[in-house]
């Protein structure tokens, strides 16, 4: 959280699965609109916090399968865990916090009591965690006596069902939305408050992201029957929590633009060339637009025309260079030339490219140095190199 001088204009806090990541869209679409409006417009001044129930090992898996950002912030394990930053650097005040009147062997015991109770993948199993499986028809009557029993036995936990599946036994204190509660009192105690705060969620588990008091919130479409029951009995009448009418990511930019939060048109929905030059141009926007356009060229969904190579060269001053990790410098005009032979060569193909990590830092008078991870898939296949744009001002004369 350090990464910024002053207080985030916006923080978005997203549950992954069926929220941010759409398992049901192969070609991740949604999950890279966002990536691109994310970088172009809100890595510089904003927060990305990921809230989810997966375990750090599973947590990881996912962002070697999905076209994931990395986030500020991870939250982990239904919220028992928190890292930071790419390190994934462990919060230690939260681990200390959720140690209180938490034995996990006690809970161990009692929930094997429970022959309904199905445990979930070792990987799942986390020091502040007990996850199962459960059939629907038996999962409140066993949340009511376990949770009995373990108050008897000196423990202070709670019991959160979702998905119509799981079940986690967690500390009281743990949870998305009291990890959520902690991590906006720090940043106030640091005299850092976002301006606004968007949560986002499609299940049970995320409930408590949509308690916080003040944060908007988004129920993505394809938001689950748990969740939508929760709302009308609780939130009905809050005007700060909406259900998209779109599905995953795609509801989080809508929810962008529905309360007027920000900018909500990604790189990736304006398909004219013509039009990246825009009044407001920035040298991360471009950045972020020159990586989109090399990719349609490589996929030949824009057409093979000296003019658009013309443009790209005369939105670069001729001095701008890449640096690669080896130490090759290469002007962007040869970086444009060597470009034109492969237009179509990915063709029919999963080849997709985004940017993440964009930075920006003016170095000079009328000079800016641009880092950022570009990555590059091309089927099961990914490459991921650190890239660095120098840029004139001269980038900017029409």
């Amino acid at each position: 959280m350090d990464r910024l001088n002053g207080s985030a204009r916006l923080m978005i806090v997203s549950d992954l699965d069926s929220t941010m990541v759409d398992h049901e869209d192969p070609e991740d679409v949604s999950l890279l609109r966002f990536n691109a409006l994310w970088e172009a417009h809100y890595r510089h001044d904003s927060l990305l916090v990921f809230s989810t129930g997966r375990s750090p090992a599973s947590y990881k898996q996912l962002r070697k399968e999905k076209p994931l950002l990395t986030p500020d912030i991870a939250v982990m394990s239904v919220g028992t865990e928190i890292a930071y930053g790419d390190a994934m650097l462990v919060d230690a005040g939260w681990e200390e916090i959720l140690s209180r009147k938490w034995n996990r062997d006690i809970v161990v015991e009692e929930t094997a009591k429970f022959p309904e109770l199905i445990p979930q993948a070792e990987i799942d199993q986390r020091p502040a965690k007990v996850s199962f499986f459960v059939e629907k028809v038996n999962a409140q009557r066993i949340i009511d006596v376990l949770s009995e029993r373990l108050e008897k036995r000196g423990l202070d936990i709670k019991i959160i069902y979702s998905s119509g599946t799981a079940l986690d036994v967690l500390p009281r204190g743990a949870g998305k939305g009291q990890a959520l509660a902690y991590l906006l009192k720090k940043l106030e105690s640091d005299g850092k408050p976002p301006a606004n705060t968007l949560v986002c969620g499609d299940s049970g588990n995320d409930t408590e992201l949509f308690s916080i008091p003040e944060v908007y919130g988004v129920m993505v479409s394809n938001a689950q029957e748990e969740l939508l029951q929760w709302h009308l009995e609780n939130m009905k009448s809050n005007p700060k929590i909406i259900h998209a009418t779109q599905r995953c990511t795609a509801g989080i930019i809508e929810a962008i633009g529905r309360f007027g939060l920000g900018p909500n048109v990604s790189p990736r929905d304006i398909m004219d060339f013509q039009k990246w030059n825009g009044e407001n141009v920035n040298p991360v926007y471009e950045v972020v637009n020159f990586y989109l356009f090399y990719e349609r060229w490589r996929c030949a969904q824009v057409q093979k025309s000296e003019h658009y190579l013309q443009k790209l060269k005369s939105m670069f001053y001729p001095l701008c260079s890449f640096i690669h990790p080896s130490g090759t410098e290469w002007s962007i005009h040869q970086c444009i030339d060597t470009m034109e032979r492969l237009h179509g060569d990915r063709q029919g193909k999963q080849y997709k490219v985004w940017v993440d990590r964009v930075s920006s830092a003016q170095i000079g008078s009328g000079s800016w140095l641009v880092k950022c991870n570009k990555w590059e898939s091309f089927g099961a296949e990914r490459y991921c190199c650190l890239t660095t744009i120098l840029i004139s001002s001269k980038f900017f004369v029409g």
